[in-house]
């Protein structure tokens, strides 16, 4: 009998663990809008990267100096690690784009005997052979902005791709109808995230007759998308709709239908400070897809909750819905420049010394 009692007291022990872990892992904030997986629910089991604190924790970032939102992601990281005591230091390293250089830096910091890697992917394929090897030491990796060719990761956030694509290519296809004729303002060719999101406009076009009469990468920068722009425009005015893969091109793209004096098609946005107050104030049809930079913040998150010992789920989906204009007016902020992006977790005090006019 007592050997009963034992079996089923250990039986309901365990069932109570495992069900308290399920709950455990779903209780862990990430970021606002950050939801596990439905397609995929595997879990990292609690305690696999436990560790006392104080803690260092390496970041790779395909390339700070990107753009816009890339700067700020950076700034969102740092914010994160700054507000945890535990975190001792924080060692972002910079690819720059250059696969060769995200190797080298995540060899670097798997040699500096870091706590806890993030990982931002240069392609979908650069780092997968040194987070396999980060991992087979004992350090945990976080990846997110972009997916790899690689189940090697620890955890993964991840947002845009097709979802940020369908949210413009739907919007768009409402706006131009069965037929017509549109540009696609790309970002960084390569970049996993530029293929996924195009990837989504794809889905979003299947069974229509819309035509896309021209393609282009604007390198999701403000510049690049100008030239870009003024291009195609001079080369055939006639569009009825742009698909642009980030509000920096798309603020480009306005400027020079503004400069030719020409009315501004329907045309994609994103959450930037720039592209909403020039929404606002020019009134022309768009829609705007979130994609925060907080997702920086929710990498430091992770990392701290595996060097937690925490149960986490291997994959969490970032797929909000899109934006209104009025949804933008609640966000948009005239006293800050055109360089930040909403959603933002940045303390207020950090908002003006960074971005302040």
């Amino acid at each position: 009998m007592r050997s009963n009692f034992l079996k089923h007291s250990l039986a309901g022990l365990i069932l109570s663990t495992a069900l308290c872990g399920t709950a455990w892992a779903e209780d862990v904030f990430l970021m606002d809008g950050v939801t596990p997986s439905s397609k995929d629910t595997t879990l990292v089991p609690a305690g696999t990267f436990k560790k006392d604190g104080p803690w260092v924790i390496g970041m790779s970032h395909f390339g700070v100096n990107a753009n816009t939102w890339t700067v700020q992601v950076a700034h969102e990281t740092e914010a994160a690690a700054a507000k945890d005591d535990r975190i001792e230091k924080l060692i972002i390293l910079d690819a720059g784009f250059d696969q060769a250089k995200q190797v080298a830096d995540i060899e670097d910091l798997i040699a500096q005997g870091v706590d806890a890697i993030i990982v931002q992917p240069v392609t979908s394929t650069s780092a997968n052979a040194s987070i396999e090897k980060a991992v087979a030491a004992g350090i945990p990796v976080v990846l997110h902005t972009g997916r790899i060719e690689s189940d090697a990761f620890t955890t993964e956030i991840q947002g845009g791709a097709e979802h940020f694509g369908k949210v413009m290519g739907d919007w768009l296809v409402g706006q131009v109808g069965n037929e017509g004729k549109i540009w696609v303002l790309r970002g960084l060719a390569g970049h996993p995230e530029d293929t996924n999101r195009y990837a989504g406009l794809m889905q979003s076009l299947e069974g229509t007759n819309i035509q896309i009469v021209a393609e282009q990468n604007g390198d999701w920068q403000y510049d690049t998308g100008k030239k870009v722009c003024e291009t195609l425009y001079l080369a055939d005015p006639n569009v009825d709709g742009i698909w642009s893969s980030g509000a920096d091109m798309t603020r480009a793209c306005v400027d020079v239908f503004k400069a030719f004096g020409a009315p501004i098609p329907p045309i994609t946005g994103e959450g930037n400070n720039g592209f909403f107050g020039q929404w606002i104030t020019e009134g022309y049809p768009s829609v705007s897809s979130e994609y925060s930079p907080s997702q920086g913040a929710a990498g430091v998150r992770a990392a701290v909750a595996l060097l937690e010992g925490k149960e986490l789920y291997k994959h969490y989906d970032y797929n909000p819905a899109g934006w209104d204009v009025e949804k933008a007016k609640q966000f948009y902020r005239a006293d800050l420049s055109a360089n930040v992006w909403w959603p933002s977790e940045l303390p207020e005090e950090k908002l003006i010394e960074l971005y302040g006019n």
